[in-house]
């Protein structure tokens, strides 16, 4: 984070004399200042000029100083700025409610120019560092963001895959995702998952859950094993309390064989090309939580242009309307139906569209695979 050359600093009082002292106070140091005689104007150069630091008197016309430090800290633009208050020395009931309202400090009326200046140093500072440890932050969960997409498959990458994707991270660190894998010629394999809790240590196991995927998926392997022998490294590696439903199908493109495995996963939905979408219920144990797990596990033969669409129980559940998966995918399929022919690149994200319509927003990490024969 670039340090800044000179500081902007929004002097706010209705009193002149205390405007110019202020002002020829602070020049002197270096710092640039401007200044507002009331409240209305305080609140119209905050955020055209977004200061470093605001000394805000708090009895003034046009609105006091307790009204503009609240507008302040609800507005997106100069939330983050720190707000010294400008007080009587006996006054304790301003500074107590500048303190509730966001303010970080105050200055006592009479003005002396050292107390004044330290103040807004120490704050500066204080900023600076705050401000510093937050772009660190960002950019280290951007990175984090950027690597665990990196890793998630594109269509373009698999042809031979024919599978549509939606994915969304609510937060930079996603709890879900999903792998492709080449196992032969005509058999893909497709795998769904969803870690409990969204924290960054969840993030970083989806490579170890990638690179146990790619060791244990070969055409020797039944899918049962599959998720039997990752299972198995699971709970033994992952912490207390943590674990992850997943999805694992398997489809043989040159017979139309399809086998599914549920771990506690949201159901998977078949859409064949000439009947009605069909929800394909499945038991099953999470992943890495049991040693002796047992898993659902479902064969079918499907038909050229079938599809069917495997997802994260973001796309269905809701807190908010205390709606689980097992109740909320029972009202999809006329979802799925009212997409059908949509193109296979477009299904899912048409899909989420089509749930999420008339201002419902999701509250959860959502991927759609959608996968035609």
């Amino acid at each position: 984070m670039e340090l800044k050359s000179v500081f902007t600093i929004l002097v706010v009082d209705d009193n002149l004399v205390n405007l110019k002292f202020m002002e020829m106070t602070l020049s002197k140091e270096g710092y640039r200042v401007i200044t507002a005689d009331n409240g209305t104007s305080a609140k119209t150069i905050a955020v055209a000029e977004k200061p470093d630091l605001i000394l805000l008197d708090i009895q003034m016309p046009g609105g006091d100083g307790f009204e503009v430090i609240r507008f302040l800290k609800e507005t997106p633009g100069t939330c983050t700025i720190p707000v010294i208050f400008l007080t009587n020395m006996t006054d304790v009931d301003s500074k107590l409610k500048g303190f509730d309202l966001g303010a970080v400090d105050y200055v006592t009326k009479p003005f002396h120019p050292l107390e004044v200046l330290a103040r807004v140093a120490t704050h500066l500072k204080l900023s600076i560092a705050t401000n510093s440890l937050v772009a660190n932050q960002a950019r280290r969960l951007r990175e984090i963001t950027e690597a665990q997409n990196e890793m998630l498959p594109l269509p373009e990458d698999f042809p031979r895959a024919k599978f549509g994707v939606y994915y969304r991270a609510l937060h930079e660190a996603g709890g879900d995702f999903y792998d492709i894998l080449n196992i032969s010629d005509h058999i893909t394999g497709y795998f769904v998952a969803d870690f409990s809790g969204h924290d960054i240590k969840s993030s970083y196991m989806t490579a170890s859950i990638k690179a146990l995927l790619a060791q244990n998926s070969k055409l020797v392997y039944s899918p049962l094993e599959t998720m039997k022998m990752i299972n198995d490294v699971l709970v033994e590696i992952l912490s207390e309390n943590k674990y992850l439903t997943a999805c694992y199908a398997r489809l043989n493109h040159a017979t139309g064989n399809l086998c599914i495995i549920s771990a506690g996963h949201p159901p998977v939905v078949h859409v064949p090309a000439t009947r009605n979408p069909e929800i394909i219920n499945m038991d099953g144990d999470i992943l890495g939580m049991f040693k002796d797990a047992r898993f659902g596990i479902h064969r079918r033969k499907l038909a050229p242009g079938d599809r069917f669409f495997i997802y994260s129980d973001g796309l269905v559940e809701s807190v908010k309307q205390k709606i689980t998966w097992t109740t909320g995918a029972k009202g999809l399929l006329a979802k799925f139906e009212a997409i059908r022919n949509v193109p296979l690149s477009e299904a899912p994200s048409a899909l989420v569209q089509n749930i999420f319509s008339g201002g419902a927003e999701p509250e959860d990490d959502i991927v759609v695979l959608c996968v035609e024969v």
